[in-house]
């Protein structure tokens, strides 16, 4: 009987039919291609290893003493990411020196900063070029056709996301939600936000920083000034009503 029923399953599984899935063709992007450009672990080069040089300017150091006052003398690890931050503004990246640098001035293990740095894209931990430029490909931007500005970009630079330039004028990375949905799509140059994006309007941002301009930050389309809606007001056309005071004069 148990040898029937395994007969009878096998011919059962011999018979059922066979399903093909259509193939569908999605936008991917590099493994290296966001935030920190570089893989979460370090591996040496000629411009990022331990004989990099880097000490942090005498200024900065005045800065190092300020920053450090704000936590205990048993938090001192508190003070980590505003030190990377310091690290990465005084050489545009950050370099693994860098790091190391920081993890000797608050006493704590290296690998402690390494964990902090790998963990936030906006550290980075390769060299760059002069403008940062990082596209947003989250959901609400992608929706907007975000992939036309990355294309956009790249076709006018050469470059892909994760590459700089030859010239070591233009890093371009893919960014996860720079935070203003309303005004997809979007991108980041440095730390200025440049909104409601077309291929055309990007790549005429692009254009502005290389000629050494600094064009205006926000929504570039000349519909609206924040984030109003694009078609104009439907609702609040008049100043807000504020709120009831008391008239005894007890607060």
């Amino acid at each position: 009987m148990a040898r029937a029923s395994l007969f009878a399953s096998s011919l059962f599984l011999r018979a059922r039919p066979t399903f093909s899935v259509p193939r569908q063709t999605l936008f991917t992007s590099p493994i290296v291609n966001g935030g920190g450009i570089g893989l979460r672990k370090h591996i040496d080069t000629d411009r990022n290893n331990e004989s990099t040089p880097f000490e942090f300017t005498a200024e900065n150091y005045k800065k190092v003493k300020e920053i450090r006052a704000k936590y205990p003398s048993n938090y001192q690890d508190g003070a980590t990411i505003p030190l990377l931050h310091l690290a990465q503004e005084q050489v545009g990246w950050l370099p693994l020196t860098a790091m190391q640098k920081v993890a000797k001035i608050l006493s704590i293990p290296n690998i402690r900063v390494y964990e902090t740095a790998t963990f936030y894209t906006m550290f980075l931990r390769e060299p760059v070029g002069k403008h940062v430029v990082g596209v947003c490909m989250t959901t609400p931007c992608m929706l907007c056709d975000s992939q036309s500005i990355y294309k956009a970009i790249s076709n006018h630079l050469g470059i892909g996301f994760g590459e700089t330039t030859a010239d070591e004028k233009f890093t371009l990375l893919e960014l996860e939600c720079l935070g203003a949905c309303a005004n997809a799509p979007m991108m980041s140059v440095g730390d200025d936000y440049y909104e409601d994006l077309t291929p055309e309007t990007a790549v005429k941002v692009i254009e502005a920083f290389k000629n050494g301009e600094k064009p205006k930050p926000g929504p570039q389309n000349g519909k609206r000034r924040v984030a109003e809606p694009s078609g104009g007001k439907t609702s609040l056309f008049d100043d807000p009503v504020p709120p009831p005071l008391r008239t005894d004069g007890a607060l």
